[in-house]
């Protein structure tokens, strides 16, 4: 099966560099969807025959060829997608470049949600695959803005917090508070959104604690408050709230213990854990001056 697969992959390549040779009496354009479509063929075949990367490059001829044959945007779209599937199994940059080509056949054609989509894909493989923070980040941001281009808030706030998340991690702590702040007002009159302000506020609280501006900090859990009546009824407003009261009395047994608490009933994930920790050092940091 798979190396009949492959068989059949060489001999479509084949027949599309054989049609590309050829003279046709409808125009080049022709000859060039008639290749592609080969071309297309023969990527199914060599994912068939899981040859990922020669099933990759024959997506990407395919896609230029799409191209070639009157500007066809969505089909050389769909090819670089299609490649993007096939580089992910070995070569995740390879990927990413192949999604970058069909993020701009997308724009070119007014598709912003199948844009946004992509850029979304690319942005995880440079997060976990890749791990280049800096690139997700931005990609990330691509992406949620032509979701709320396209109208897709839902999709365009998810985008939000992957900014917000990594900005933190970078420390960009004022970037990832308003993305933050940012998604919990938009979820504010969402019935079904409501439920995670709590866990929104508290990302964002996390990080006025990392900028060293406690009035700042203060104010911004006083607002929390305004917005959802039922947040000081919250472990997320206890914990917040613990912290900041150790940080003022410079404290560090009584932040350890208010972090025990929490986690004790809910536990904390990692990035939490980490954001938590910078400010624990920052703490440790005040003691030694």
């Amino acid at each position: 099966m798979v190396a009949g697969s492959e068989q059949q992959a060489r001999e479509l390549v084949a027949q599309a560099q054989k049609k590309l040779k050829s003279w046709s009496f409808f125009g080049p354009s022709n000859k060039y969807e008639d290749a592609a479509e080969l071309y297309e063929k023969a990527g199914n075949m060599y994912k068939l025959a899981q040859q990922w990367k020669m099933g990759g490059d024959a997506f990407i001829e395919s896609a230029k060829l799409f191209e070639q044959a009157n500007g066809a945007k969505f089909d050389g779209s769909r090819a670089y997608e299609n490649a993007a599937k096939c580089y992910k199994r070995h070569d995740p940059r390879a990927a990413v470049k192949a999604l970058h080509e069909s993020i701009r056949l997308d724009q070119e054609g007014g598709n912003f949600r199948q844009a946004a989509r992509h850029y979304q894909e690319a942005a995880e493989l440079l997060e976990t695959e890749i791990n280049d923070p800096k690139a997700a980040y931005e990609a990330y941001g691509h992406a949620a803005e032509l979701f709320s281009a396209d109208e897709s808030p839902a999709m365009a706030n998810k985008c939000l917090l992957k900014v917000a998340q990594i900005a933190a991690d970078m420390d960009l702590y004022d970037v990832a508070i308003e993305k933050f702040e940012r998604v919990a007002s938009a979820a504010v009159d969402d019935a079904l959104l409501k439920w995670s302000l709590k866990e929104y506020f508290l990302k964002a609280g996390l990080c006025h604690l990392c900028t060293d501006d406690m009035v700042r900090a203060r104010q911004a859990l006083n607002s929390y408050c305004g917005m959802d009546m039922s947040f000081e009824q919250t472990r997320e407003y206890q914990l917040l709230k613990g912290v900041m009261d150790a940080i003022d009395n410079g404290d560090v047994e009584q932040f350890t213990q208010v972090v025990y608490e929490y986690d004790k009933l809910t536990k904390l994930d990692s990035w939490k854990t980490a954001i938590l920790l910078k400010i624990k050092k920052g703490m440790d940091q005040d003691d030694l001056r």
